[in-house]
């Protein structure tokens, strides 16, 4: 084997050996780096004495001693070097590892006569220079030119070790943040089930991630609750945590805007104007709002802006009516025009609010479950309570979509009037 085969065979053990050795999770990247040390000096194969781990100060222009482990002679802990002192950690900027005659007079009085020192993770600007974050100083009577090259391995791979155990720290916070929005959105989301008068109601938010822009609500306005009672379904057009953020903003400025607005119209005028001039970008959001009252012949007024089209299910000939839009986007201008139209749900009616992730939900051919479909399920569960007909569609939507890569929030709300 000649020599080339025989240096290149070394290299890959020892990458994967250092690889080994860096893959685990730890506490902080000073416990990886232990760890690291700690087994190096442990092979037999390095014929090492001692390692250290030397800490960068930028302040202090200095490195700080954080770890010595093996058979050496304890240096003082907290124990520093200048960094103007001792070339060979200048140096580490540019060949990432080298080797040295310890000049420290303290450091020799331990024992530490020849020694090699790798520099580890991000590189740190001083004004004399550019050093690494750690740098990792090993000794023995001995150290051959193979060790060298095992060093600049090391710091390689230590680095990139480094950077994943930041990196997953950082998912982890915000893995954690993310939950704890979540468990926000939850607990402003209503009860699944509402009764008023006649009528029974059974709203389910699925957010494609843990939290999303779709959002409902059921509003029972103070004044009257007992003639009245809102709902509300919207849908943010970014998505993710902020569109989870343009959600929440809605849902306070609906339940606060229900006590300054009795109209519909000026209630989502003035929401519009709070969108517009809060959210810079992807400001846009779809809502559409309804109030049941407590008329005899099942008035329901409502407004729709730019939100998909709610079915309307007449029990009496099975036709199939849908709320078109009243205005357009909320956020989207300054100024936006929104109208309110109303129907009468009749007893055995229903009526079914979604939003487009219902509708846009695709197959592995890229075709749309769309509207149609839904109202094919309104039409043949017509006969079932309101929370049958909001997971009969979530089921058929399911195993439509099953195997897509294409996935987005999925909020239903159903309303259906008692026949008797």
């Amino acid at each position: 084997m000649n020599s080339v085969d025989y240096y290149s065979i070394n290299q890959r053990d020892t990458y994967r050996l250092v690889e080994n050795l860096t893959s685990k999770r730890f506490k902080s990247e000073l416990s990886l780096l232990k760890s690291l040390v700690k087994d190096i000096v442990s092979q037999d194969k390095f014929e090492i004495n001692g390692g250290r781990i030397w800490e960068l100060l930028p302040e202090q222009n200095a490195y700080i001693l954080r770890f010595q482990y093996g058979n050496v002679k304890r240096i003082p802990t907290g124990y520093t070097m200048q960094v103007t002192d001792h070339p060979a950690l200048t140096n580490l900027a540019k060949k990432r590892a080298s080797l040295h005659y310890e000049t420290d007079e303290l450091l020799k009085k331990k024992g530490i006569e020849l020694y090699s020192v790798a520099g580890v993770g991000e590189l740190i600007k001083l004004k004399s220079g550019k050093y690494y974050k750690y740098a990792l100083g090993f000794n023995a009577p001995q150290i051959l030119q193979s060790f060298y090259e095992t060093l600049i391995i090391i710091s390689n791979v230590a680095t990139i070790a480094l950077r994943n155990q930041r990196w997953y720290a950082e998912q982890k916070l915000i893995r954690q943040d993310i939950l704890k929005a979540s468990e926000i959105q939850k607990n402003l989301l209503p009860d699944h089930y509402l009764e008023f008068r006649d009528y029974k109601i059974f709203g389910v938010c699925v957010p494609d991630q843990y939290v999303g822009g779709d959002y409902f609500d059921y509003l029972k306005p103070a004044d009257d609750e007992s003639e009245r009672v809102g709902i509300v379904i919207s849908d943010a057009a970014s998505k993710g945590l902020p569109a989870a953020i343009q959600a929440l903003f809605v849902s306070g400025a609906i339940r606060m805007g229900m006590a300054f607005a009795s109209r519909i119209s000026a209630l989502l005028s003035r929401i519009n104007s709070l969108i517009f001039e809060t959210f810079p970008y992807e400001r846009f959001v779809t809502l559409f709002y309804c109030e049941l009252t407590s008329s005899s012949n099942g008035l329901v007024l409502y407004a729709n802006a730019g939100h998909c089209a709610p079915i309307h299910y007449c029990n009496e000939d099975g036709s199939i009516e849908l709320l078109k839009q009243t205005g357009g986007l909320l956020g989207i201008m300054q100024n936006q025009k929104i109208t309110v139209e109303n129907i009468s749900m009749k007893k055995g009616d229903v009526l079914v609010m979604f939003t487009d992730g219902i509708i846009e939900a695709r197959n592995n051919q890229g075709e749309f479950f769309t509207t149609q479909r839904v109202a094919e399920v309104v039409q043949s569960k017509s006969e079932e309570s309101a929370e049958t007909i909001a997971y009969s569609i979530l089921e058929e939507v399911q195993k439509f979509s099953s195997g897509s890569i294409h996935n987005d929030d999925k909020t239903i709300v159903v309303i259906k009037r008692d026949k008797e």
